[in-house]
């Protein structure tokens, strides 16, 4: 097999990363790890928290299931190569001793800057502080790093989500970073979150505002060291690596699985024929570590961006799997599962919000209740007052169709050598959506429901047992609406059962 460049380059380097704890940095451990196990260490940039130091952090970063393909090829040994360092890039000189300091200026050779907050509903001090200032302070480190080869900074396609089509390249703000640094140190929340629409302008909300400022901050040293912007779309779970549809993410699609295996989610607001933007975080991690080798081999002295996009390369709309979702459901379904999964696409969200009264909130009410009479933790009118209060927010994005061009994406990954497109692969023209829903949708059972393989067998005689509740409650329901109709419109006691289909009828419409 012809040798790797992108490993090559990697070998015996040391790469600081920020955001290593989340869903997108324990992925880019996980590859480092399996794929460039010669690395010299990674500097993980963690906090201490909820009265744990970083050593134990640490701990239980490495109990991560996105090891456990790495673990069986290698010993726990490997985690020796990862570097917990004390920080927060939330803190001046990203709260980084001294000593620290001075250990990732001799000996960092590349950059990876993930860290972010991702709250589309945060106001503007912390997003400023996090996505802008925490940008700075990772570049005023680069800055001072004796050896440093490349630097990739981790944006979002929809920094420019303002326009339904964006190029790679960098679009103007209409703010100064200055400006807004200055705004936040001098001013109050209430008069931040007044002045914020006149800030924001055609920007959804305070994160993506940020994210775009932050971008221009890495512009601004482009010429100082190579620099390269990544922005993937919604990151969804695993397509090949480290297994099929491994997540631990519960934004996007696998959130609306998760809620739908249990039976708890039975509606879903999509446009089924408008094009989605979903990219699998190993597609991301992949291009993150090749922009890194691309960048310190060539050596550029200004800004490239790229992006990790899906929808003019490989489109997905809902339709193409929506005929199928129940049936995966059905196929993997959950021993934990609370009533039958039965999944409908509706194209508004007010039609969402009128079926939920009657498939979400009713039948919460009434589970919530047996819960606390039987001693439990009521939790689903919580779960779908969250859902239906992120509706609201999140209305824009599930609604609208954007067209992301990746052109140069696409340039880099033909250019590879073969063995680095296969080692490194992010070229998602090849990825079949269907097939990936099927694995995605295991994923959800496996990792976020904690459901092992094991256990499928005992959960499909639990999902036949649920078909035959949910179909005499349905029959029972309907009966009653029927009768309560009849009685109504004093119609004959032999019309319920007219009514009642009709009422059936007519909620299978929402």
């Amino acid at each position: 097999m012809a040798t790797s460049e992108v490993q090559n380059f990697y070998k015996n380097k040391y790469i600081f990363l920020t955001g290593g704890t989340g869903f997108l940095g324990v992925a880019i451990i996980d590859k480092i790890l399996r794929s460039v196990p010669e690395i010299g260490g990674i500097y993980l940039l963690m906090r201490p928290k909820k009265g744990k130091s970083i050593q134990e952090r640490l701990q239980d970063l490495t109990k991560n299931s996105v090891f456990e393909q790495l673990l069986e090829t290698q010993s726990a040994d490997i985690f020796k190569k990862l570097i917990p360092v004390s920080g927060d890039v939330g803190e001046n000189f990203l709260g980084l001793s001294q000593e620290d300091q001075a250990r990732i200026v001799e000996n960092t050779n590349v950059v990876i800057h993930s860290a972010a907050t991702l709250d589309f509903q945060a106001t503007l001090r912390p997003t400023v502080n996090i996505n802008l200032l925490g940008t700075k302070r990772v570049l005023e480190l680069c800055t001072r790093i004796k050896n440093l080869k490349s630097m990739v900074h981790v944006s979002s396609a929809y920094v420019n989500s303002y326009l339904t089509e964006a190029e790679e390249k960098l679009y103007p703000c209409t703010e100064t970073s200055q400006k807004v640094i200055d705004l936040v140190d001098t001013l109050n929340d209430s008069a931040l979150e007044e002045l914020l629409p006149k800030l924001l302008k055609d920007h959804p909300n305070a994160y993506t505002f940020t994210k775009q400022l932050a971008e221009h901050e890495v512009n601004k040293h482009a010429a100082q060291f190579p620099c390269a912007i990544i922005r993937p779309s919604m990151i969804t779970g695993a397509w090949k690596e480290p297994t099929p549809g491994w997540t631990i993410s519960k934004n996007g699609p696998q959130g609306f699985l998760m809620g739908a295996s249990k039976g708890v989610i039975r509606r879903l607001p999509v446009g089924v024929d408008l094009v989605y933007d979903y990219i699998p975080v190993d597609a991301v991690v992949n291009q993150t570590l090749v922009l890194g080798w691309y960048m310190g081999t060539n050596s550029f002295r200004e800004l490239k961006v790229f992006h990790c996009t899906t929808s003019t390369s490989n489109p997905f709309k809902w339709r193409s799997v929506m005929d199928q979702m129940n049936d995966y459901l059905h196929k993997y379904p959950l021993k934990s599962a609370i009533w039958y999964p039965r999944l409908k696409f509706v194209s508004s969200l007010w039609v969402y919000k009128l079926a939920s009264l009657f498939v979400h909130i009713l039948p919460a009410l009434v589970l919530d209740f047996v819960l606390r009479v039987t001693g439990g933790r009521p939790m689903l009118m919580r779960l779908h007052t969250n859902v239906w209060d992120s509706l609201n927010r999140l209305e824009k994005f599930i609604f609208t169709e954007w067209k992301y061009h990746n052109p140069a994406t696409q340039q880099l990954s033909q250019a590879l050598r073969e063995t680095d497109k296969g080692l490194f692969n992010f070229n998602v023209s090849q990825l079949q959506w269907p097939e990936y829903f099927v694995s995605l949708t295991q994923g959800v059972r496996r990792y976020l429901n904690n459901e092992q393989p094991k256990s499928l067998d005992a959960a499909r005689r639990k999902d036949k047992i649920l078909f035959v509740v949910d179909l005499v409650f349905q029959v029972l329901i309907f009966s009653l609406f029927g009768w309560l109709l009849a009685s109504l419109f004093g119609s004959s006691c032999s019309s319920f059962w007219l009514y009642g289909g009709i009422s059936y009828l007519l909620f299978n419409q929402l």
